[in-house]
């Protein structure tokens, strides 16, 4: 085993020194290199050879989006998280680069109150992501498996090979006919760009409504719900108190809020809340599921597309009790084999398919009984 190479690319001084110092205090991480502007990383990286690479977005002479076409086209297995404000435009900009071949992303510690807060913020959130791209490259405890978001540029994003799949038997206890009434999804790492390949699949007269989870801070959901609704025929927004479910529509739950469902009379609205966060998740996909299962009973379609964790099992748990439906990404097909391996693992899948198909197969169960 040897540790995992990281270059640091930033332009703030103290950003780099928090960054550099929280990730040496990991006894398998190296820092290998430091580098204020993608200018300077692009030539350092031949010189260093690192595993990964952090990357800012914002900065002089070459920024973050520059510098990531670049890497894209000389370096294309190489692993790229980007490190982006907590704003609007720090949003925006990181849903472009994930479509440019980012692997992932991390927000900045922002507000925190203290420079030992700051580093342990980013212990928390960087460094299992340096670790999971990097598991087989450096021989580190083995890891879900990890490959880089699909990519519609010429260049494919860093791709990790996967270990030899397992096979997980579906579940057949399940009526094929049940009709739904809902379809929830769930969905973390690798999921804007897996979003942005299943919603355009959807027909403007899709005839149930939409829930979904997608792990993001604030800013970055609605942004995500804009983007999605840009480019389908359904219509995405960010979930709101009190909005009354429709077919054909979908909602995506705001970052840092739980997401439900509440029966209202004759219809079903949003709620969402504060409580503490389930798998360290909020949004959690465990959260809507459960609220999903008690509305719905047997009528519900659940999916689970790629992610880091194990979100959305239990919430799985309840809908396969209630008496519905689940489908979840293959391996093959997953950024990362997280969430969606751990609901086929506990045997409660009923279909295990490539992102390419779950559109289609979505559609067919919608259509069922109408």
């Amino acid at each position: 085993m040897r540790k995992v190479r990281v270059m640091v690319v930033d332009d703030a001084v103290v950003v780099r020194k928090i960054v550099t110092d929280s990730l040496a205090s990991d006894p398998e991480i190296d820092v290998v290199g430091v580098a204020a502007n993608g200018r300077i990383a692009l030539a350092k990286i031949p010189q260093i050879n690192p595993d990964i690479l952090t990357l800012d977005i914002e900065m002089p002479e070459m920024d973050g989006l520059q510098t990531l076409v670049e890497v894209r086209k000389l370096y294309p297995l190489l692993p790229v998280i980007m490190f982006s404000t907590l704003t609007e435009r720090g949003g925006a900009k990181t849903l472009e680069a994930l479509s440019l071949g980012a692997t992932d992303y991390v927000t900045k510690p922002a507000n925190v109150g203290s420079v030992s807060v700051a580093m342990q913020r980013v212990r928390d959130e960087l460094i299992p992501k340096i670790k999971l791209f990097c598991a087989e490259k450096a021989g580190l405890k083995p890891h879900p498996t990890a490959k880089p978001p699909p990519t519609a540029k010429p260049a494919p994003a860093a791709k990790i090979i996967p270990k030899v799949k397992k096979i997980f038997k579906p579940r057949s206890d399940t009526p094929a006919n049940t009709k739904i009434d809902i379809v929830a999804i769930g969905v973390s790492t690798g999921g804007p760009n897996a979003l942005a390949e299943l919603f355009p699949v959807f027909p403007k007269n899709f005839p149930v409504p939409i829930v979904l989870v997608q792990h993001m801070p604030p800013f970055f959901t609605k942004l995500l719900a804009e983007r999605l609704s840009s480019k389908s025929e359904v219509d995405v927004v960010e979930g709101a108190p009190g909005q009354v479910l429709e077919n054909g529509k979908a909602w995506i739950a705001p970052g840092d809020y739980h997401m439900v469902l509440q029966k209202n009379g004759t219809h079903v609205k949003i709620e969402t809340n504060q409580d503490p966060p389930e798998n360290s998740c909020r949004p959690a996909v465990d959260v809507l599921f459960k609220s999903v299962a008690s509305l719905y009973g047997p009528n519900i379609l659940g999916v689970i597309l790629t992610g880091m964790g194990q979100d959305g099992m239990i919430g799985c748990e309840h809908i396969k009790d209630a008496g519905g439906q689940v489908i979840v990404q293959d391996e093959e097909s997953c950024v990362v084999w997280g969430m969606p391996g751990f609901v086929a693992k506990a045997n409660l899948a009923d279909k295990i398919l490539p992102l390419n198909q779950i559109g289609q197969e979505i559609i067919r169960i919608a259509n069922v009984g109408r």
